[in-house]
């Protein structure tokens, strides 16, 4: 220190005095002599106090405690085997111990909207917290008043134009139509929709869905148009189509679905690419199947996401849309052949495994109408379907 450096020169000159003092008198008294002190010039360094870190807090914490404590969320119209939605409910429930009470799983778009109407003033079990659409459907219920706004945490990774500006619908995943072919009874598969004119089908093909209501089903009818003719500016030529279809008794007028597919009773089903891929999956070759992307009139429909405006456990609905939007959610959509929304993020990121982009197939040229398009077509399908097409597409008994 400082200090300690003054001490020793200062002693040095005590002593030369005393000495010259000593040989020029007598002997004086000793005098007792404390050590020398010297006041330190600045204060002692101290260490700096440092506050002790805080434990990174999570964002998603209080939604979490929140849903948790509402202890329950209501789905409606998500088939298990729909976008691989069975895996996606089970992680969600292990992953945030809620329980999902699941509504019509065989329903359609149409089924969900009216689930919310009718339940305006129920906030029990009957009552849907969250709907996934076709995209018409979204901005429709929104106008009605349908729909409660809410951003995900990975907003900003969603394309602009597959989600409303404010949050009350946002875009999830997609697929392209195709056929679903229980290659068992059928000998020779068809490659495009004017294949499935051929008499050698007859009494074979079916939709996914009733066109007046179902969207699956109301854009199969609008692919089909173009490839017949039509545009995403004219949907008619896909009324026409299924007209000739029904005509030929080629159309069967049933809800088909897997196991339909499976017994042959509807052994050509018209579906969603993830649907028709992840079907023959659980077949697992009994019986065999095979999935056809049509040569021609490759169409690719959006579906979205949206909370009810009149959601009895509006946390655990933001806690399912922050899963579903998360990696994982999107992941989970994809094992079950699903193009997710987030895709391109995810694939600049490098976080989908290499398996799950070699089970996507190729749908090179697909197009995806505007929502424009889509409403204009699915006013003009559910309108007209039954004076044009004349066919009452029911569920089985």
């Amino acid at each position: 220190m400082r200090t300690n450096k003054l001490v020793f020169p200062m002693f040095v000159v005590f002593v030369i005095l005393a000495t010259l003092l000593s040989a020029c008198g007598p002997a004086a008294t000793p005098v007792p002599t404390a050590a020398p002190t010297t006041a330190p010039t600045t204060a002692p360094t101290q260490a700096p106090t440092v506050a002790p870190t805080a434990a990174p807090v999570d964002p998603m914490a209080a939604l979490v405690t929140a849903a948790q404590a509402e202890g329950t969320l209501t789905t409606i119209a998500l088939p298990h085997d729909w976008c691989n939605y069975g895996e996606a409910i089970d992680a969600f429930k292990a992953k945030y111990g809620l329980a999902v009470n699941e509504l019509l799983p065989d329903g359609g778009s149409g089924d969900e909207v009216e689930a919310i109407k009718a339940n305006k003033n129920n906030t029990g079990p009957q009552a849907p917290d969250v709907i996934d659409v076709g995209l018409p459907f979204g901005p429709s219920s929104m106008a009605e008043g349908l729909l409660m706004p809410y951003k995900v945490s990975t907003w900003d990774t969603i394309p602009t134009e597959a989600k409303d500006k404010d949050g009350y619908w946002y875009g999830d995943y997609y697929g392209v139509m195709g056929f679903m072919v229980n290659t068992d009874m059928v000998t020779t598969v068809p490659a495009d929709w004017s294949d499935l004119l051929k008499p050698e089908y007859k009494g074979m093909v079916a939709l996914s869905g009733d066109p007046r209501t179902s969207n699956q089903a109301i854009q199969a009818v609008f692919a089909s148009g173009l490839a017949n003719g039509g545009t995403l500016d004219n949907a008619q030529p896909g009324l026409e189509f299924f007209k000739s279809l029904n005509a030929a008794g080629n159309l069967v007028p049933l809800i088909s679905n897997n196991g339909l597919v499976a017994k042959g009773e509807t052994p050509i089903r018209i579906t969603w690419d993830y649907n028709g891929l992840a079907g023959i999956d659980t077949f697992a070759g009994n019986p065999k199947a095979t999935f056809v992307v049509p040569t021609s009139g490759r169409f690719a429909g959006v579906y979205v996401q949206a909370i009810s405006a009149y959601a009895p456990h509006p946390n655990a609905a933001k806690l399912w849309m922050e899963f579903l939007y998360s990696d994982e959610g999107q992941l989970a959509w994809m094992k079950g052949y699903c193009h997710p929304i987030r895709e391109a993020d995810m694939r600049t990121r490098g976080v989908i495994p290499a398996d799950l982009l070699a089970k996507i197939p190729d749908v090179t040229g697909a197009v995806f109408p505007s929502l424009d398009q889509i409403n204009a077509a699915k006013a003009l399908i559910t309108s007209d379907w039954d004076k044009v097409v004349g066919a009452n597409i029911q569920k089985a008994p």
